[in-house]
């Protein structure tokens, strides 16, 4: 599916938002990690340099854009838990229903 300009714009003005939200959620995790008084720092320490290097590549932090991948990026994210199917609501019907289409895919 060649997706419009409109969903093209949208989406890259969205992702950003997106990805920051979910690493505020990140953060908040590595908090209540980091306050978990039953390890010893160097054990937190060691795990949390860990996570952070996985958390990193994750696409809820980083992703190359380009258009021709829009929807799958979409549907990665959904299946991720970065965004929810309710974040598209400013999307064309067409990027939608394609969207739902590959996810109900599985």
């Amino acid at each position: 599916m060649d997706i419009s300009k409109k969903d093209w714009k949208l989406f890259r003005e969205r992702l950003s938002g997106w990805q920051e939200n979910y690493m505020e959620g990140l953060v908040k995790e590595y908090a209540n990690f980091l306050n978990d008084d039953k390890k010893p720092a160097s054990e937190k320490f060691w795990e949390l340099e860990k996570r952070i290097k996985e958390d990193k590549r994750h696409p809820g932090v980083i992703m190359e854009m380009s258009k021709s991948e829009v929807i799958w990026d979409i549907v990665r994210l959904i299946r991720l838990k970065v965004i929810t199917y309710d974040d598209l609501s400013d999307f064309s019907d067409e990027l939608k229903q394609e969207v739902e289409r590959i996810l109900e895919m599985k």
